[in-house]
């Protein structure tokens, strides 16, 4: 399995995602910012566990790990440190909760540029 160094887990190391950032994720709640009723979602991509980190680099502190098969949504988007994921190589980066960032290349948008407004 591929996977960007800093930006995600392997599958054999995975299991260190807390259980209520999995249970967030994986039930549709709104909690930190992930999938609120009525509003737009983006998959990340599949067999992947992402890095959500405090800024918009591979070295900012990894605040959490969504699990396998989430739903984000962007808040705003600013642009960062370039990385190379299953959507390609992107300087983009997805804010989804206040001081919580995963790289654009990790999520399904459909697009190569902005989806979302600019983080300010």
């Amino acid at each position: 399995m591929a996977t960007e160094e800093n930006d995600t887990l392997p599958r054999e190391v995975a299991g260190v995602a807390t259980a209520a950032a999995g249970a967030a994720v994986g039930s549709g709640g709104a909690a930190g910012g992930i999938v609120a009723a009525g509003e737009a979602t983006y998959p990340v991509a599949p067999g992947y566990r992402v890095n959500v980190r405090s800024g918009p680099t591979t070295t900012s502190p990894v605040v959490r790990v969504l699990a396998y098969d989430a739903r984000v949504r962007i808040r705003c988007q600013r642009r960062g440190q370039s990385v190379k994921g299953p959507y390609g190589l992107s300087s983009i980066w997805d804010s989804i909760a206040p001081g919580e960032y995963i790289s654009d290349a990790y999520v399904r948008t459909g697009s190569d540029g902005y989806v979302a407004p600019s983080c300010g």
